[in-house]
């Protein structure tokens, strides 16, 4: 385990902290991936890592039903794509036993191989030791006790009308095609969404038995037909944890929400600056105001450059389900910044007020302890990071 640092940063407003605990946030970059631990007040962070330097990490998660387990999604030289495990908050690991992969092909037919996983996900509380993960090119994979043993899940990864949507490896984003945000309903662990990029939004209600999907009133880039799934690509979407009924996604084609039980999306991004628009890929909902959301525009002309709007980067926050947005910039760089920030890079904390953290492409990681009024950086100088997760722990 390496050296610990601390880093100060600019104290948050006040807040009553849940005792005895404290938020760990999770990084995983291009090139490792590294642990900060923050004291009570969220002021000062001490840095665990890095783990596994040089390898690429797109993900690292906690298990929130017991606290202590870690798995991170890896794609190391060596080994090829794997999943890590650790029982004891990162101090050691150990490789998955059976790593997701895809079922050998039928005589005559076209196998396909995991280049890396690229999401995962805790199941249901009720489903101790079951974690889902979503790979590039899209696959759909499950393990039963705790991250040890994956297996292919559900229908979808070699249902012939899927693999259409699916497209190929060469029609895929900039790092490659990838199945991610794998929701799980938390009053029902039978009810799951997940999305693929590109491939759409899908949910099913019977474990995973069957899909169905959800793209009524997305967009899709003009000239293609939005009754296509293959044409949609949604960027993340999030679960809104005090109301599971409903769901907010970033898109290709602008930031959306959708009340159950309806099956129709609305375009909330609408009401965005003009200047801005509403094009990104981090999306973010309040643990405990499902009116309340943060994103993190990208630059989405013509062109799309990838970078924050004219080099001025800020948050924007919505209280009222996205009917109006407000710029959250305070403390961030006011020019020439020109990174972005990834689909899985940005989260919040559960605490009071909430904390609100983000990774950019430039290796800088970015808290606030107020819920966006205000931002400080946390780290400086780590390799392009792919993913931020919040946690607590004791």
């Amino acid at each position: 385990m390496a050296l610990f640092s601390e880093q100060a940063a600019p104290a948050p407003a006040k807040a009553a902290h849940a005792a005895a605990r404290h938020v760990v946030l999770l990084v995983a970059t291009r090139k490792g991936a590294w642990l900060y631990h923050g004291d009570a007040a969220r002021n000062v962070w001490r840095c665990d890592g890095p783990h596994f330097l040089g390898h690429i990490i797109s993900h690292v998660q906690l298990d929130p039903r017991d606290g202590r387990t870690l798995l991170a999604a890896a794609k190391t030289g060596h080994l090829g794509p794997t999943i890590f495990r650790s029982t004891d908050l990162g101090r050691s690991w150990q490789e998955a036993a059976k790593p997701p992969a895809f079922a050998a092909a039928k005589s005559g037919e076209q196998g396909r191989a995991v280049d890396h996983t690229f999401w995962l996900t805790p199941g249901n509380a009720a489903e101790p030791g079951v974690w889902y993960a979503g790979t590039s090119p899209q696959g759909l994979f499950r393990s039963e006790d705790g991250g040890v043993n994956w297996a292919p899940f559900s229908c979808l990864n070699d249902d012939l009308l899927y693999r259409k949507w699916m497209g190929t490896v060469q029609d895929g984003t900039p790092d490659g095609p990838k199945l991610h945000s794998i929701l799980v309903d938390p009053r029902d662990a039978a009810h799951l969404y997940i999305a693929m990029s590109s491939g759409g939004v899908h949910e099913s209600t019977d474990g995973g038995k069957s899909f169905r999907p959800l793209l009524d009133g997305l967009d899709v880039v003009e000239g293609f037909d939005r009754n296509d799934a293959t044409f949609h690509d949604p960027h993340c979407l999030r679960l809104a944890p005090s109301r599971p009924d409903r769901i907010y996604q970033q898109n290709h084609c602008g930031i959306y929400r959708l009340d159950r039980p309806s099956t129709t999306w609305q375009r909330i991004g609408r009401s965005m600056p003009a200047e801005v628009g509403d094009i990104g890929f981090p999306l973010v909902v309040h643990p405990r105001d499902a009116d309340t959301a943060w994103v993190l525009p990208m630059d989405g002309s013509t062109v799309w450059p990838r970078t924050s709007p004219g080099g001025k980067p800020a948050v924007y926050a919505t209280k009222d389900g996205g009917a109006s947005w407000q710029r959250l910039d305070a403390g961030l760089p006011p020019a020439e910044a020109w990174w972005t920030v990834k689909r899985q890079a940005m989260t919040a904390d559960a605490q009071n007020p909430v904390g609100l953290y983000f990774g950019t492409t430039s290796g800088e990681l970015w808290g606030s302890g107020d819920e966006g009024q205000t931002w400080h950086c946390i780290a400086r100088h780590l390799p392009e990071i792919y993913a931020v997760e919040a946690a607590e722990i004791a």
